[in-house]
């Protein structure tokens, strides 16, 4: 099959590496020139500069968009028309802006769309997952999740400044950037219904967008969820915390391990992931995954709609920090 990658930053490459190591060679590249990365790993796939020009050309079976956030929908709307299936970065835009003419535009081309929350094929957090479908901490009350990472320290080839997430007309700032939390939680706990936050310019790295969120959701279902997020930890921290009637949960990014205390048993267990895990290892799968939705074997593990889903509570995150009032998802 044929994929065409639009954007070719450090996520755009690294899903060219993925596909490469997934025997998928038909590879064309869209690309704008503004990549401050190494051309070699480039070099033998076809190039074009106009989306309209490649798609006519080379007709691809699917596109994945791993442009800036606030350009995505320029890029999904038309390729979504044309009928390609879509491999689309989260998060899926920077507003609800052309929400609903992405939504028709799929509908009409009749592809299939798999959002980019790779936290989905995490072996621990699908430990997770069916832990807390098997019961073994009882009934879910609350859930906690921190995330703290130092942004120079993701791009050290490039000024942190100049990257998406960095900037607020490219769709920056850690509520978008670090989105995966609404997407897993909502994918744990079910369907949010109101949501509260506060955002920060707190750090010292002289950014237009907030580099600190506190986000607390309410489930529809009862739950409680806090989240926090920031651009200035060191050493990074990304941990779940999930508290049920009859125990706990927790999750550790670190080392990627499912722990768990049921007051059936009265002491810790633990599900490890395998040894040698990685992290390029959750962008692999999803890979595989996408291929087989492209092929009609699967379907998408994290859908349009959970995308959309994910960005709804971002973008009310943002609504309750400039207005001080909680919102309810139901009225975006």
């Amino acid at each position: 099959m044929r994929f065409l990658i639009c954007g070719l930053g450090s996520i755009g490459r690294r899903h060219l590496r993925n596909l490469n190591a997934l025997d998928q060679k038909d590879v064309v590249l869209l690309r704008t020139g503004k990549s401050t990365l190494p051309e070699d790993e480039l070099a033998g796939n076809p190039v074009e500069s106009d989306l309209e020009q490649a798609l006519e050309r080379w007709h691809p079976e699917a596109v994945i968009v791993s442009n800036p956030t606030a350009t995505h929908l320029e890029i999904a709307i038309p390729v979504a028309k044309s009928g390609c299936h879509l491999l689309l970065e989260k998060p899926v835009s920077h507003s609800l802006e052309g929400i609903d003419e992405f939504r028709l535009a799929v509908q009409l081309g009749g592809g299939k769309v798999l959002v980019g929350f790779q936290f989905r094929f995490h072996p621990g957090l699908q430990a997770v997952k069916r832990l807390i479908q098997e019961d073994v901490i009882g009934r879910t009350i609350s859930a906690h999740v921190h995330w703290g990472e130092y942004l120079p320290d993701w791009h050290p080839w490039e000024d942190y400044r100049v990257g998406y997430s960095a900037r607020k007309d490219l769709g920056g700032g850690v509520v978008h950037t670090l989105a995966h939390p609404f997407d897993y939680l909502r994918w744990l706990l079910g369907e949010v219904s109101t949501v509260s936050a506060e955002l920060g310019i707190l750090g010292d790295l002289d950014l237009d967008v907030e580099d600190t969120a506190k986000v607390t959701l309410k489930f529809k279902q009862g739950p409680l969820a806090s989240i926090h997020l920031d651009y200035n930890q060191r050493p990074a921290s990304h941990w779940l915390e999930i508290i049920g009637t009859k125990g706990t949960i927790r999750w550790d990014n670190q080392d990627g391990a499912a722990r768990w205390w049921s007051s059936d048993e009265g002491s810790w267990q633990q599900i490890e992931v395998s040894p040698g895990f990685e992290r390029n290892a959750l962008f692999l799968e999803e890979m595989r995954h996408f291929i087989e939705v492209v092929s009609g074997d699967s379907l998408p593990l994290c859908s349009i709609e959970d995308g959309i889903r994910a960005l709804e509570i971002a973008v009310a995150a943002h609504q309750s920090a400039a207005s001080g009032q909680r919102i309810n998802i139901s009225d975006l």
